[in-house]
């Protein structure tokens, strides 16, 4: 359901023809067309939200895993309205949102740039200078490329929209003021401050503590002019109902203890585990109650580094022998 995946990522290295991106619908066809300059972006947005995601759940029994060479790049995992096809969605719009946005400050577009709006009187002890980002921007071409796909009256529909858009707030809501000193010796005796977007672990760690506090929904349906329309209700009345930037789901998810072609699990065999954690990522929980096995492994490492005046570094190489624990 990503139409830009890692098998894309090479598009900023080569002429762009946009038949040739399969899985776009024909929305979407018309947006490259209009905007190529910015698809290498997009496709860039994509890969960053793919990475955050494998880095938030390195430790889990999903662990964001991708698959080369096909379309659907996470399997038919995102085929149920889970809480990983909730972070996904909400991590790859938030990465499409970043990096066109980075994009254009860096002014690799003719169609972007900086932001205009950040300026006007200076605050206490700075005053406006650099490229402040312009978000609002990039927001506005994830939604339109990313919610592209989501148009029809259904419940999936609905809930990837509301998720497309929380990973876009949480981009919104951690911009912040970037400043940088000027003067003799760095007195800083001029300050001139812009408006930045955080480092994207930043949004891949919020955004990690909204799914695990994804709200379930429940499905409902209504008539109206147009045909029979799907909403979604959050299925516990007694806690607080779900705000825009919260994630959604309805449907639960597989433990992705086992191999399950069904579902996209590949299960948790082999898959190394911390022996002392007694969390999610420990050998107990991760390996499912199976055991692990622990072999020992030799790495060299450089050790006994000296710095050497003016200026480089020398070091020896070091065998050190560690302990690889990994699910049975």
């Amino acid at each position: 359901s990503l139409a830009l995946g890692q098998q894309y990522s090479s598009l900023g290295s080569q002429p762009i023809l946009c038949g040739s991106i399969p899985g776009l619908v024909p929305k979407q066809l018309r947006f490259c067309r209009n905007y190529i300059e910015i698809m290498p972006s997009v496709a860039e947005g994509v890969k960053l939200g793919i990475q955050e995601c494998q880095h938030q759940f390195r430790g889990r029994r999903w662990n964001c895993t991708t698959i080369d060479d096909s379309l659907a790049i996470f399997g038919p995992v995102l085929d149920k309205a889970t809480r990983e096809s909730a972070f996904v969605h909400a991590i790859a719009s938030a990465g499409v949102a970043f990096a066109v946005t980075r994009s254009c400050a860096e002014g690799t577009s003719t169609i972007c740039g900086c932001d205009s709006h950040h300026k006007g009187p200076p605050g206490d002890g700075w005053k406006w200078g650099g490229c402040s980002e312009d978000a609002d921007f990039g927001v506005l071409v994830s939604r339109e490329f990313a919610d592209a796909r989501e148009n029809r009256p259904d419940a999936r529909s609905a809930m990837n929209r509301h998720n497309n858009e929380a990973g876009r707030t949480t981009i919104l809501d951690h911009m912040h003021l970037k400043c940088k000193c000027h003067g003799l010796s760095g007195s800083c005796e001029v300050k001139t401050c812009w408006w930045a977007q955080p480092d994207f672990r930043a949004i891949g760690d919020f955004l990690k503590d909204k799914y695990d506090s994804a709200s379930e929904m429940v499905v409902e349906k209504h008539r109206e002019s147009r045909g029979w329309v799907e909403t979604l209700r959050a299925k516990y009345a007694l806690f607080k109902p779900p705000t825009e930037r919260d994630l959604v789901y309805y449907e639960n998810s597989p433990n992705f203890c086992e191999p399950n072609p069904e579902t996209g699990s590949f299960g948790t065999r082999d898959r190394t585990c911390n022996v002392t954690s007694h969390g999610i990522d420990g050998c107990d929980l991760l390996c499912c109650g199976r055991g692990h096995n622990t072999r020992t492994e030799k790495r060299k490492e450089k050790c006994h580094c000296i710095f050497h005046w003016c200026c480089y570094v020398s070091c020896q190489e070091c065998t050190r022998v560690y302990d690889v624990h990994t699910c049975k």
